[in-house]
């Protein structure tokens, strides 16, 4: 096999692979273990040679997310973009290419397209979708079983409940929709050559133009319409900044929360006990939805901030400009936050967690990936009461080279 570039290499891997390589899909590495035993904060290497800083206990986590001295900006002062060809990081650079990517900003720039997002997610649209939600889940459960008594509930479930709920946000026409499935996938991938990685970025730029001259001129009830229309945007959002928050919602809303449906059948077919549990008491699946998302981050590479001065954190200096790598495997198995944190326990009193981050950043669409993970799991355990995988666990595939951690495929029957 062709040795990649080591420009390639640091995009493609943003931490070391011994930290977020996973032996088994539910135990974290033994080195990233080994070093949240040794401190909640420690010094380590990137890929590329420089340091950083691994932050693995839990109110570490936290402070560094709702510290303003820590910025998001990873265009500004991530290192592996001094890795990258000049020409490869302009373009990511560009204004255009941030535009409304506010994930990526801190405020005063974060707080603007924040509290306009902020208004769209209204009750009255929260309601509608969750009575949405319902429907779809129950319409792709009666297509499963209609094809029979066994399929692969990755492709026929886990994918396609959140990806129609992010095209009813976003409002994408019924005939576009296999087109954004197709591109959303794609974009996840972190082992393309990063001049493949470019296009498909172009080109999913270029699908999220067109529905945003859509929603300029046939608006409907979504979000984008909503954003667009904003008589309290001033100055109202470009179409490139349109295009950076619907794209940043696909991210957000679809694939993570598909991710945690594939991953979290998958983790409760082989915990006979906590099945059961569940499937005496349904009305434990809220609580168990916390703790699985507690369980089973599945962000490979963590949320990653720098220091824009020099401070503490945790007994280390880390010099202004210093990069910290916030680990959320670690931190929500933090045995000074949770007693057993290595065991999964659906009857878990609820605690407060890091799946969804912390501070400025936290994510917008938490209550409705609940929404979608409560009514998935409550349907799906009770519509198909005999689900059982129907290979060895050993042969379920993983998927390891996305940014998003899960199962490509999980074969199981009823």
């Amino acid at each position: 096999m062709t040795e990649k570039p080591a420009a390639y290499q640091s995009l493609r891997a943003p931490l070391p692979p011994e930290i977020t390589r996973r032996e088994d899909p539910f135990t974290p590495p033994p080195t990233l273990l080994a070093l949240a035993e040794k401190a909640p904060v420690t010094r380590s290497t990137l890929p590329g040679g420089d340091p950083f800083w691994l932050v693995s206990g839990y109110e570490e986590a936290r402070a560094v997310l709702a510290d303003s001295r820590f910025s998001a900006d990873r265009f500004r002062y991530h290192p592996r973009f001094r890795q990258l060809p000049k020409e490869v990081a302009d373009r990511l650079r560009d204004d255009k290419a941030r535009a409304g990517s506010f994930i990526n900003m801190d405020p005063p720039e974060h707080s603007r397209y924040r509290r306009l997002l902020t208004g769209q997610f209204t009750v009255r649209r929260m309601r509608q979708l969750t009575a949405r939600i319902e429907q779809i889940v129950t319409e792709r459960l009666d297509a499963l079983e209609a094809k029979g008594t066994g399929a692969d509930l990755v492709a026929e479930f886990a994918v396609p409940v959140p990806l129609l709920v992010i095209c009813e946000l976003l409002g994408v026409r019924y005939e576009d929709r296999a087109e954004f499935q197709q591109r959303a996938a794609v974009l996840l991938q972190t082992n393309l050559p990063i001049e493949q990685a470019v296009a498909n970025a172009e080109a999913q730029r270029l699908f999220m133009l067109r529905l945003v001259a859509d929603k300029r001129d046939n608006p409907t009830d979504d979000i984008i319409s909503g954003l667009v229309h904003d008589a309290g945007a001033d100055p109202a959002l470009t179409d490139d900044e349109l295009v950076g928050i619907a794209n940043l919602l696909l991210f957000a809303g679809h694939e993570t929360t598909a991710s945690m449906l594939g991953l979290g059948t998958f983790v409760l077919l082989q915990r006979p006990e906590q099945l059961a549990a569940l499937r005496s008491d349904p009305s434990r699946i809220g609580d168990a939805v916390e703790e699985l998302l507690r369980y089973l981050p599945i962000v490979n590479s963590g949320l990653f901030r720098f220091a824009k001065e020099e401070l503490e954190l945790g007994g280390e200096q880390i010099p202004a400009g210093g990069t910290v790598a916030i680990s959320l495997l670690a931190a929500n198995r933090d045995e000074r936050h949770w007693a057993d944190p290595q065991r999964l326990d659906v009857t878990r009193a609820r605690s407060p967690h890091l799946a969804f981050g912390h501070g400025v950043h936290q994510c917008l669409g938490q209550q409705l990936a609940r929404t979608e993970l409560t009514v998935g799991f409550t349907e799906l355990l009770r519509r198909l009461p005999n689900l059982r995988l129907a290979v060895p666990a050993e042969e379920v595939p993983l998927r390891t080279d996305t940014i998003n951690y899960g199962v490509l495929a999980l074969s199981v029957a009823w």
